[in-house]
């Protein structure tokens, strides 16, 4: 987990070298050619288009691959000011991600430049067929390191035609909350760490394991490099940098415990730009998993047995905590928690039982409990933030398929606005060992 004490600057208008070296042939891990991007030509307005056509195996289709790599790669940008929007939603499961393109007049700054826009709901499971259509309001832009240029990914939510959230609009009620003023006045930051796990094609086993086999027990595959322990490391870099790209708050990224998983981290980042930065990429990475030939996997439990799972711990901080006196704060919000720990739960995470054993670094589902330097907690305060009497919590219990515009809202729900009684609140702090 990496400490996120600071908030970063928004990297809207950062400009990264966008061509990626040729990759033809889908290959092993361990044999891919890089992904990363070519430094020998700065000055291109290419995004990372150019990894892409890994279907095509065959040497007799070289000339086909090179000619559509070409106008996958071609810069528009001298040629039209109409760019391209590629809309992005989430679909009726509530971690699906769609999306749809569509030209634009011109180059944009901001959402509210851009048109609603619809699709099929019948078809994501979020409307009937007789009354099947879906508006999507668009709500945050990000730079599209696909297509460069100055085309643009939209972080979309969808209501009805008559203008009422749909039910798996879920970013509606976390803006709600996300713009009343105690919440505002308290600045919340949130660094959320996204874990993943990369699965072989065809038979939907993680990366770099034997097919319907094991590799050896965990213990050297953390943070580690080489053939016979790290499994994805392109994938990984890849996405890091075009995320960097899009302007996405990512702040590192690391090899996980169970082989073929991996974790990244966003922010530090404010309100709900941490949930729109993490959905958009979360989309980013599927992108690129759909271009390399492996499946992008967020089930919390992915393998049964003396394996880890895959969270999505969420660092969080308020004004108020990080100042001076704000270890307090920090406590009295870890109360408020405890207290409400049944509705977190609940709106943690899809299979999240699975994970939350009390084993492998977490915490019983069924018991709420917090500690310093504790992994396997549900809370988690770390040492500096004791130290120094002030800093941030980490909520280890959401699973790597949270939804954030849940988690990020019910937790400034729960530690800004929401007020337990005094005698549940004293229960509380008994049962916890904490003095408020």
């Amino acid at each position: 987990m990496a400490q996120m004490l600071v908030p970063s600057m928004q990297c809207s208008q950062m400009r990264v070298p966008g061509n990626l070296v040729q990759t033809r042939s889908l290959m092993p891990p361990r044999m891919w050619k890089s992904l990363l991007l070519n430094h020998q030509n700065p000055k291109t307005k290419k995004g990372l288009s150019s990894f892409r056509v890994f279907a095509m195996k065959s040497e007799s289709s070289n000339g086909t691959v090179a000619r559509l790599e070409d106008l996958l790669n071609m810069d528009i940008t001298p040629f039209t000011d109409k760019i391209i929007a590629e809309y992005i939603w989430i679909g009726g499961t509530g971690i699906d991600i769609r999306s749809k393109s569509r030209t634009i007049s011109k180059p944009v700054e901001h959402p509210s430049e851009l048109p609603k826009w619809n699709y099929d709901g019948s078809s994501t499971g979020q409307a009937p067929g007789e009354d099947s259509e879906v508006i999507l309001y668009p709500q945050a832009i990000f730079k599209d390191p696909f297509r460069g240029g100055n085309n643009i990914l939209v972080i979309c939510d969808s209501y009805t035609p008559s203008g009422e959230p749909i039910p798996t609009n879920k970013r509606h009620r976390a803006a709600q909350i996300f713009s009343d003023k105690k919440v505002i006045d308290e600045v919340p930051w949130y660094g959320i760490e996204q874990e993943y796990t990369l699965l072989q094609q065809n038979v939907k086993w993680p990366l770099g394991w034997p097919v319907g086999g094991y590799p050896g027990p965990q213990g050297p595959y953390y943070c580690a490099a080489g053939a016979d322990k790290s499994f994805g490391r392109d994938i990984s870099d890849a996405h890091y940098k075009a995320c960097l790209y899009a302007g996405i708050n990512i702040s590192g990224t690391n090899g996980e415990v169970m082989p073929g998983q991996w974790e990244y981290q966003v922010g530090p980042s404010v309100g709900i730009d941490a949930a729109d930065h993490i959905w958009c990429s979360r989309y980013i990475l599927e992108r690129i998993t759909e271009q390399a030939g492996v499946v992008l996997s967020l089930d919390p439990k992915p393998i049964e047995g003396d394996w880890n799972g895959a969270g999505c711990h969420t660092n969080y901080s308020t004004k108020s905590m990080r100042e001076e006196g704000g270890y307090n704060l920090i406590k009295k919000a870890i109360l408020n928690l405890s207290l409400r720990h049944k509705e977190h739960i609940s709106a943690y995470g899809e299979g999240n039982e699975r994970r939350l054993t009390g084993k492998h670094e977490t915490a019983s589902i069924d018991s709420f409990s917090w500690g310093v330097a504790n992994r396997g907690c549900s809370i988690r305060v770390g040492r500096d933030t004791e130290k120094q009497g002030k800093g941030y919590l980490e909520d280890r219990r959401p699973a790597s398929n949270m939804d954030p515009y849940v988690v990020t809202s019910l937790l400034a729900e729960t530690t800004i606005l929401w007020e337990p009684t005094l005698e549940a609140e004293a229960l509380a702090a008994k049962k916890l060992q904490l003095q408020v």
